[in-house]
């Protein structure tokens, strides 16, 4: 495949992606500024870095015409707002979990993870080798949003407790953070399932006002600190055996892009 080929094709090569010396005058008149907002919060490890390094790639591959500025959740709009900023035209473009806006449509679940699902490897060769982006495509478009895959954190811990999980029966009433379906499927096991920003969890989980949470893995976790506050962690996860993250622009913005 040749170097225009892969851009074209890539998660964000339809969005800006100028490196050749002719694509450089698409915007000789002045800079384009496009504001990225996010679910995270500023410098959450693991996932404010992906949205980091998808902006930085964006300026690289647009040879500078295109400058993106991005808003950590709460600078513009909230965590979970995100997806209404784009679609409303607040906001250009966001960076998140596309599993927060299952409210929206169920289907956004599969563009980050589903419960005994696809690992990173399965998901990437569904996505660029299958029909995956055309469905994101698809999907995003009925709410006016063009969506590409950006970033994966891997295969998730089953996640921290402030008491030992000894049965299923340990899940009636216990109060714990999982956003997307597999949080309905501790619902329907008698959890009450909050879905908490991830920049929230560790003051709700140090107050009690949750009981356990999960979030990405011992690396991101260790960053957040919650083993300062509870005493049992569990490695192994049902719920998101890959989790993809979602770049997405507003389609009117994205379609008054050049093809450069």
């Amino acid at each position: 495949m040749d170097r225009r080929s892969f851009l074209r094709t890539s998660a964000l090569g339809g969005s800006a992606a100028a490196a050749t010396a002719l694509a450089a005058p698409a915007y000789a008149q002045g800079k384009r500024k496009l504001t990225m907002v996010t679910s995270w919060g500023r410098g959450l490890a693991g996932v404010f870095d992906a949205a980091q390094k998808v902006a930085d790639n964006m300026n690289a591959m647009s040879d500078g015409s295109l400058t993106v500025e991005i808003k950590a959740a709460g600078e513009l709009v909230g965590a979970f707002e995100s997806f209404d900023a784009v679609t409303s035209g607040q906001a250009d473009m966001y960076h998140a979990a596309d599993y927060y806006f299952i409210s929206q449509s169920p289907a956004f679940a599969y563009f980050t993870t589903v419960p005994f699902g696809m690992t990173a490897t399965e998901q990437n060769n569904w996505y660029y080798q299958g029909n995956g982006m055309k469905l994101h495509h698809e999907l995003g478009e009925i709410f006016g949003i063009k969506s590409f895959l950006a970033g994966n954190t891997g295969t998730q811990a089953g996640g921290w407790f402030r008491k030992e999980i000894t049965g299923p029966e340990d899940f009636k009433g216990l109060k714990f953070r999982m956003p997307g379906l597999g949080g309905k499927a501790l619902g329907f096991m008698g959890a009450s399932v909050q879905n908490l920003p991830g920049s929230e969890v560790y003051q709700a989980l140090a107050s009690g006002a949750i009981d356990g949470t999960e979030w990405i893995g011992p690396w991101a976790d260790e960053k957040a600190g919650f083993q300062e506050i509870t005493k049992f962690y569990y490695t192994a996860g049902f719920h998101e055996p890959g989790a993809a993250l979602t770049c997405a622009m507003n389609l009117d913005v994205y379609n008054s892009l050049t093809p450069q």
